[in-house]
């Protein structure tokens, strides 16, 4: 199923202006990957950088993301997720107002309601950020 032209709200919980998600560029059982550009009115950004709280917040949401389209291909109603546990974060540098962040979603496991993934955003081929989430879903 082809996710780019589903809107992103159709697939999180998340309303403006706490979106950190654009779209959903690819998305299957184990992998996905979502692209997000940084704008002026970004509640995350200061001083033209983007925080990296918010490089965080765009991991979240990615992984939502990939759940939502999961979700959207078994034909069940979106469920909500909330991180249960992030590891290994590391955050290389801040993305500037404009850059285009993609960020992949690999996960290594799902249990029940849990899914543990490794999340890595990068910009263009550089590495700007990696960790690894765990996700616990509601129904």
């Amino acid at each position: 199923m082809d996710f780019k032209d589903v809107p992103i709200t159709d697939l999180i919980p998340q309303r403006p202006p706490f979106v950190m998600v654009d779209r959903i560029v690819s998305c299957d059982e184990t992998d996905a990957v979502a692209e997000f550009t940084i704008r002026e009115d970004n509640i995350f950004l200061d001083d033209m950088l983007f925080s990296p709280a918010g490089i965080i917040e765009n991991m979240a949401q990615s992984c939502a993301a990939r759940m939502g389209c999961i979700s959207m291909m078994g034909n069940e109603s979106i469920k909500i997720g909330y991180i249960g546990d992030i590891r290994n974060c590391t955050v290389y540098r801040q993305p500037r107002q404009g850059e285009v962040l993609s960020t992949h979603v690999h996960v290594m496991e799902e249990v029940f309601n849990l899914t543990l993934a490794e999340v890595t955003t990068r910009i263009g081929d550089e590495v700007i950020a990696e960790a690894r989430m765990k996700i616990a879903l509601t129904d």
